[in-house]
């Protein structure tokens, strides 16, 4: 079947604008977490979170636009110029033949929150009548293909904080199917807002001081938001073009855990990755790097160790392990492209990014992951996992083209 490559990659985070920024702050580990104080919590137990900076979305919004877009639509599509960019599309390549497949958990978050409490303090007061379409889920992807004139199949993901990496996966079969030779794929969130906040603190899966993935004495996530998109084209597309091929996708699996709505399955993870190590043909002991779900939840971690060791082997020393998620925090429907950007740029620069506030070895994980600092790598295959709530699992695997 048709081979499918990334060709851009762009990003908004709490680390900035651009991808470059997101991978300096990961290789680093400086994280992007800071306080979050929202008027609207008086009694606030959780104060941080991975926002984005106000200054950046500000500057990214074009003034004669802002009154048709939340947030989320904003970095997304500042996200999708900078991949376009990169891969040097020009205005014959979003034809029928180019797609879009966009993931968002919550959509215009800001703007439902917004019009909530203005109805709740007075209903009478007259919201804004732009609202809906700034909150529909799919106006991220719209506005990517309004963006640039896309004229093939769009479509929005939401599967909660697997939607990017589902996304990715979609657009990648529609073109090894040779449905579209081309296509924009990621997600985007914008939801630390009063409300959504609240509701992610009341479930008691956020983490009061520092988020430690795969660490004894986790205890929990943290909120992050941002946008992240890529350019996937053919193989043959690429090549003739001369464009500059930052990885392939050499496989990618899906499944469901059909169980709890909240709680992880470790089969359902570990198929999802076999699925995607079988599609590529690689040996286990190919993969040289994985790139966590890792939200530093006691449950999640556990469970993913658990996957990953049955796939790849456990107490192999064939592969590292790290989750990004303390530096860009867990940014639930964009997630899984700004890992999976993370992951190309490690492949590329041979180096694994640290699972940064990572304090002692957890006998009960049995994973002993990249911690604190970036180490040195030789691979030729990386992975990388989003699973999320009501058991959706996604996992991506990426190589150096051959």
């Amino acid at each position: 079947m048709t081979r499918v490559v990334i060709t851009g990659m762009g990003a908004v985070s709490a680390a900035g604008v651009g991808a470059d920024a997101l991978w300096q702050a990961c290789a680093t580990g400086q994280s992007a977490v800071r306080e979050v104080l929202f008027e609207g919590i008086p009694n606030q137990k959780v104060k941080f979170g991975a926002a984005l900076d106000p200054l950046d979305v500000q500057r990214l919004t074009k003034p004669n636009e802002a009154r048709f877009q939340d947030r989320i639509a904003i970095i997304s599509r500042a996200a999708g110029r900078e991949a376009v960019a990169q891969a040097g599309w020009g205005e014959d390549d979003f034809d029928d033949r180019c797609g879009i497949v966009f993931g968002s958990g919550f959509g215009g978050a800001e703007t439902l929150d917004d019009s909530y409490r203005t109805f709740l303090k007075d209903t009478a007061l007259r919201l804004d009548p732009i609202a809906i379409p700034k909150i529909m889920a799919n106006a991220s992807a719209s506005w990517l293909a309004m963006e640039f004139g896309v004229l093939g199949p769009t479509y929005c993901i939401s599967t909660a904080c697997s939607s990017a990496g589902q996304s990715i996966g979609l657009a990648t079969q529609l073109i090894k199917a040779g449905i579209i030779d081309r296509c924009l794929a990621g997600g985007a969130e914008a939801c630390l807002v009063t409300g959504t906040f609240r509701a992610w603190e009341l479930l008691r899966v956020m983490s009061p001081n520092l988020c430690r993935p795969f660490s004894k004495n986790r205890n929990g996530m943290v909120l992050g938001e941002g946008a992240g998109v890529l350019t996937l084209e053919s193989l043959e597309s690429a090549v003739a073009r001369g464009a500059p091929i930052l990885a392939e996708i050499a496989g990618y699996g899906s499944s469901s855990d059909a169980g709890d709505l909240l709680r992880p399955d470790k089969d359902g993870a570990a198929r999802a990755m076999q699925q995607a190590l079988n599609q590529s043909g690689l040996l286990p002991e190919q993969i040289g790097y994985v790139n966590a779900h890792g939200t530093g939840t006691i449950a999640n971690d556990k469970t993913e160790a658990a996957a990953i060791h049955q796939v790849l082997g456990e107490g192999s020393q064939a592969y590292m392990v790290s989750s990004t998620k303390p530096i860009h925090g867990h940014a639930l429907g964009a997630a899984g492209a700004l890992e999976l950007i993370v992951t190309v740029f490690a492949l590329n620069r041979q180096l694994a990014p640290p699972t940064i506030n990572f304090e002692e070895f957890d006998p009960a994980v049995g994973l002993d992951p990249v911690s604190n600092t970036a180490r040195p790598m030789d691979t030729m295959a990386c992975m990388s996992n989003s699973f999320a709530f009501g058991g959706i699992n996604a996992s991506l695997l990426i190589s150096k083209p051959q």
